[in-house]
């Protein structure tokens, strides 16, 4: 970090005194305590960069926390030990120095199409790599052909790991002319701002895994204290930093609702082409919070969570989840099929020279006498008219993208709602103040924070969100993305089944008894802990084992287990009160596996290792606790 008129701004090199003795060790290193531009300057071209550790430690953050990681190159970072001493620094003696204007050249768009980048110094050739960037390769090309630093300096979650020591140094072609650096670094200091100086305060009890932006989970001694989950302990899982609107901007701000689709089509000047008029209506909050407030509990879990049961088999990339990135909340908010009604009011009344804000107190809702027939109906005529109507699209003020098929979106069963409040109080920052979209059922990245646009639409959104390699699970054999068609492949939606526990103790007559921990014995404990399944599946069972599946005990459901026929949003709360139990080699611990079973008879697989998949994404295996007990 460097200093500038009292503000932080990431800058490039590490001091290789406080970088390389973190990275021997294998642990991961932080932008806070290893990046400092004054103690890293290069005096000379040469020695100061003839070192190969140090080389791959200044590009690590390029595929650190997995941002980067992916294609076969996961295989060649596992099959190699981290140097602990520096390499010959004669394989990298004679690689060339570039210009930047050499460098800009090559930004995927010349004959050859191969794309370079900078980094602290150095020049990689990142070509091969790019359709293996979990940020998707949009993201990544934004550098091509030019330097790294500034955008690093809003996603900082690359400096989360040590992964890139091996993986960068496979890239690296050369080195960036000392000028040119010089003019990388003067750019870096005119940054006058930090984008993350305004982010929320947040509860010192959650595990954070990076805070720029922040990434954290719920501890498990917390995760199952309260069926709804207070605001402040709710996992957290950012892509960059938290939107900070002015009360001006929040007065003056307007939800775009893009119904084109619905337009009829009109000649196109000149060639007799068809073509649509662009349709968009703009709401208010007001006019959003005018609608009939609906209230829908539901349960939001990370893609990843548990993602680091996988890294146990293999390692995958991304931040590493325990079981706590997952939450429960009520949400209140407007139902999306009033939101695109009212949408549809405005434009007609423009149509026809109407120009006043309209309101629930002048348009038809949902709420209406006979609504759910009318919406069935409606939603019928809809599909038959539009065939080509197939997704809704969603939109942020940080200018994320995705989108849900348009069954989910308008049926009156997927309780889909525009959301303004969070447990009864207004919608914080963390979790998409103004606007959120609530999905209940499928993968939290699909219930999009600071909504700021919908779109009717014949294809789902762009962006590495839903069509890159983000939210895809590959095959398990599959390490390079160039290997198969990511547009063939969806995105995750509608999730699985799973489970996890949080507290486990021996029962109070095995105690009262002073039945000592024998390993290799059975004692009788009794645990407690959540299950929850997507697309509104109701959980009906969870069986718990402490041998590993030889025998299984039955757990009681309690706190939601009484949510409507196939409307099960929200997690399920389960107790077992006697639980035999193998006593580990160490004499004081127990190790308990659970599974859920839904409504359709899905249930868990014992192993993650035939789900294991490059980004760690949906490990509904077995939940497997080793717990202390005495």
């Amino acid at each position: 970090r460097s200093f500038t008129a009292g503000k932080t701004i990431l800058t490039h090199r590490p001091a290789a005194s406080v970088l390389l003795p973190a990275l021997s060790s294998g642990s991961s290193f932080s932008p806070s305590t290893t990046y400092r531009r004054h103690q890293y300057r290069h005096h000379t071209q040469g020695a100061a960069f003839q070192n190969a550790n140090l080389f791959s430690a200044a590009a690590s953050v390029i595929a650190a926390s997995g941002a980067l990681l992916g294609g076969s190159l996961i295989c060649q970072c596992e099959a190699n030990v981290a140097p602990e001493t520096p390499m010959n620094e004669e394989n990298n003696a004679e690689l060339p120095t570039y210009t930047m204007a050499q460098v800009s050249k090559n930004d995927g768009k010349g004959t050859d199409n191969r794309v370079w980048m900078t980094y602290g110094g150095c020049v990689y050739d990142v070509t091969d790599f790019i359709a293996n960037h979990p940020g998707g390769s949009e993201k990544i090309s934004l550098a091509a052909g030019g330097s790294i630093e500034p955008h690093w300096h809003l996603y900082r979650q690359h400096f989360a790991s040590d992964l890139p020591l091996q993986l960068m140094e496979k890239m690296l072609i050369g080195y960036l002319h000392s000028d040119d650096q010089e003019k990388v670094d003067d750019g870096m200091e005119q940054l006058a701002n930090d984008p993350y100086e305004h982010e929320p305060s947040r509860s010192s009890l959650l595990k954070v895994h990076g805070d720029t932006p922040m990434n954290a989970e719920v501890p498990m001694d917390i995760l199952g204290r309260e069926y709804i989950t207070p605001v402040d302990m709710f996992y957290i899982r950012h892509h960059h930093p938290v939107p900070l609107l002015s009360e001006k901007e929040v007065e003056d701000f307007r939800l775009d609702v893009d119904l084109t689709i619905l337009s009829k089509a009109t000649p196109a000047s000149g060639n007799g082409d068809e073509k649509k008029q662009k349709q968009t209506a703009k709401l208010s909050l007001a006019q959003i919070k005018s609608l009939p407030k609906v209230e829908v509990t539901t349960t939001l879990q990370c893609s990843g969570n548990r993602r680091s049961g996988f890294n146990d088999f293999r390692r995958t990339s991304g931040t590493p989840w325990g079981q706590g990135a997952i939450s429960t909340a009520k949400w209140g908010g407007a139902r999306l099929v009033d939101v695109l009604m009212l949408a549809s009011d405005q434009l007609a009344d423009d149509e026809k020279g109407s120009k006043p804000e309209k309101d629930a107190t002048s348009t038809s809702t949902s709420n209406d006498k006979g609504s759910l027939l009318q919406t069935l109906q409606n939603l019928q005529t809809i599909l038959d008219e539009h065939p080509n109507l197939q997704h809704l699209r969603f939109e942020s003020i940080d200018g994320m993208l995705a989108s849900i098929d348009i069954l989910k979106a308008l049926s009156p069963f997927g309780d889909v709602i525009i959301a303004y409040d969070m447990n009864d109080e207004p919608l914080p920052r963390d979790h998409g103040y103004p606007l959120r979209v609530i999905v209940p059922g499928y993968a939290a990245v699909r219930n999009v924070k600071w909504l700021s646009k919908l779109e009717l639409a014949e294809e789902q959104a762009e962006g590495a969100w839903q069509r890159g390699l983000n939210y895809k699970v590959l095959p398990p054999s599959v390490v390079d993305a160039n290997e198969v068609d990511l547009d063939k492949m969806p995105g995750l939606a509608e999730v699985s089944t799973f489970s996890g526990i949080t507290n486990v103790r021996r029962v109070d007559e095995d105690v009262g008894e002073e039945k000592k921990m024998v390993p290799g014995e059975t004692v009788m404990v009794k645990a407690s802990g959540w299950a929850w399944a997507g697309g509104g599946r109701n959980i009906v069972r969870v069986d718990i084992t402490g041998n590993n599946g030889k025998s299984w005990s039955n757990g009681n459901l309690a706190q939601g287990s009484n949510q409507p026929y196939g409307r099960a949003w929200a997690w399920v709360f389960w107790e077992c009160p006697a639980i035999p139990a193998v006593v580990g080699e160490d004499g004081i611990s127990v190790e308990l596996s659970c599974k859920a079973v839904d409504l359709a008879f899905n249930s868990q697989p014992a192993s993650s290792d035939g789900m294991w998949n490059v980004r760690g994404l949906a490990n509904n295996s077995w939940f497997r606790l080793r717990h202390r007990v005495v």
